[in-house]
């Protein structure tokens, strides 16, 4: 009996050590990589925005709402799914679960649902958005490796879409226009003030030319 006891221990402990040895094996193969902490952190955040996006699919009130959230999982599965391809070309281990605050604010989220879901999960989805364009500009202009830069510069183009759709979700759902509380209002702020100086011209008897930089429509 007592031989049996300590075989069945022994058994544990070495499954647990083979097992330790294997998280551990993975964060090496991360740390060594140049740009490990940006594919660990594109990795969690990938996958708290699907699981958040489903969340919003199936409790929010507004169809705006659960719209931007069905976009989150489409988008974002797709993006994981490349990114897992990368990491395997590259040797890298990927973690296989969200990070605590990305569980936490899933747990939040839980708890709610119709208009008082639909503006807390905008709020995060803005916030969420402006610190993943920032992460992947600077990995598309600054990363070391050129696979994980080329892959964080082809993804930009989405985040930014998917930025100006949750303005617009967050507009329905909240009533308030967030377009000139960050950089794109710069932008648009800019425009306003080419279209005003167009027009006092055009009252003072001057022309607008149709041709020249910054004339075309986009």
């Amino acid at each position: 009996m007592t031989k049996r006891l300590i075989t069945g221990a022994a058994a544990v402990a070495t499954s647990l050590l083979l097992g330790v040895g294997s998280v551990g094996a993975a964060d090496n193969a991360m740390g060594n990589h140049p740009d490990g902490k940006f594919l660990k952190e594109a990795a969690q955040g990938g996958m708290a925005e699907v699981a958040l996006g489903q969340l919003a699919a199936d409790k929010a009130g507004s169809d705006a709402v659960k719209n931007f959230g069905q976009q989150m999982v489409t988008d974002h599965g797709k993006a994981n799914q490349e990114l897992e391809d990368l990491a395997a070309s590259e040797g890298v281990t990927l973690p296989t679960d969200m990070g605590a605050k990305e569980k936490t604010l899933q747990k939040k989220l839980s708890g709610l649902s119709g208009a008082e879901f639909d503006k807390a999960y905008m709020k995060e989805m803005l916030k969420d958005h402006q610190k993943d364009i920032s992460s992947f500009k600077k990995e598309a202009e600054q990363g070391k490796d050129t696979e994980v830069k080329n892959w964080a510069a082809k993804t930009l183009p989405t985040l930014q879409e998917h930025y100006t759709a949750a303005q617009a979700a967050n507009a329905q759902v909240t009533g308030k226009n967030s377009h000139t509380s960050n950089s794109h209002g710069a932008a648009g702020s800019a425009a306003h003030s080419s279209v005003k100086d167009d027009t006092d011209m055009t009252r003072s008897g001057g022309h607008v030319g149709s041709t020249g930089p910054g004339s075309g429509t986009k």
